[in-house]
């Protein structure tokens, strides 16, 4: 009678011991470092960026992709945040004019929120063909 007790205290003991570190080895969720945004497209469907917004060590950072498909002109994508410090507006424009997909980084620091938006332009500016203004981060949203 002992033996059988014995047996199933030592079978009850491994199987705690074996949910226990199979509990212990699984990471415990974190906080996302990273949120895609989708692609924006100017009016006309010649310019479109698409990316990430990344966790730094000073704040957020933009990163992401202008793609240019006409090659005539430029195609331009217009960062606006918002400072957390102090609400006000700043706007930010990253421009490609060559045929082909490009990449940019924008640090922006602490925030509130970031919007997006795509046109075609000029070497020096945007000059029509924007998309709407696309939220890509919300702070928490």
């Amino acid at each position: 009678m002992k033996r059988p007790l014995l047996t199933r205290a030592l079978t009850t003991a491994a199987v705690a011991a074996a949910v226990a570190l199979t509990a212990s080895a699984q990471p415990a969720a974190a906080a996302p470092t990273s949120w895609k945004w989708g692609a924006v497209h100017s009016t006309d469907g010649m310019a479109t960026a698409w990316g990430k917004v990344v966790v730094g060590q000073s704040g957020l950072a933009v990163t992401g992709n202008l793609d240019d498909h006409y090659g005539k002109g430029c195609s331009w994508a217009l960062l606006k945040y918002q400072s957390a410090r102090n609400g006000r507006w700043r706007t930010h424009g990253i421009y490609n004019c060559v045929p082909g997909t490009g990449t940019f980084r924008k640090n922006v620091g602490g925030v509130l929120q970031i919007r997006i938006q795509v046109c075609r332009g000029t070497a020096t500016r945007p000059t029509g063909k924007c998309s709407r203004w696309r939220t890509v981060w919300t702070q928490g949203g």
